[in-house]
């Protein structure tokens, strides 16, 4: 259990003795309902075969809402991050998920991410705009950068979310590369 807990993003060898001393003490109040849940969630959990979200049908529950923006495709690396802008409420189009980011340190190649469905979506379907909600990591940056030439021939507009100075942040706090990114990306004050 401790080898296991301890391959979960966050926690450590100590961290994961921890978790199992403190579920195994508490054995009926958490750790018997956790490993249902965890066991109900194995069974029930899917990926959505259209964007790659997880939920208990495929398509997902946003795929299916009829009030959403179909022409409008949010492409983000990975579930958490669709669940963020979902938790934001500043999307109200479709998602498509990558399942990561290009990294050739990783091995992760344009073949093991969920690119060609997003092609194809954006080749049969009535898709106006491809919107690039990539981390700003050097492996989201080249995942954009493949993404932008792989949709180029499919004549879409193409956007990327911007960079820059955090909603309360303080310039004293932010780093060089946030800071660079915030004075290119400047616009007029309104």
């Amino acid at each position: 259990m401790i080898q296991l807990l301890a391959k979960l993003p966050g926690l450590g060898p100590r961290s994961a003795r921890r978790a199992a001393l403190i579920l195994l003490k508490k054995r009926e109040s958490l750790l018997e309902p956790l490993a249902h849940a965890m066991n109900a969630a194995a069974l029930a959990i899917k990926t959505c075969a259209r964007c790659g979200n997880l939920d208990t049908s495929s398509p997902c529950a946003l795929c299916r809402d009829t009030r959403r923006e179909t022409s409008i495709i949010c492409v983000v690396e990975d579930v958490a991050d669709l669940w963020a802008l979902e938790r934001a409420g500043v999307f109200r189009g479709a998602y498509h998920v990558l399942g990561g980011a290009l990294s050739a340190l990783d091995g992760v190649t344009p073949d093991k991410l969920n690119l060609s469905s997003l092609l194809e979506r954006v080749k049969v379907g009535e898709v106006t705009e491809v919107i690039l909600a990539m981390n700003a990591t050097v492996e989201g940056q080249s995942t954009a950068h493949y993404l932008m030439d792989a949709l180029e021939p499919l004549n879409v507009k193409v956007s990327r979310l911007a960079h820059g100075v955090p909603v309360g942040g303080e310039l004293d706090y932010l780093d060089e590369g946030t800071l660079s990114a915030a004075f290119k990306a400047r616009r007029p004050f309104a």
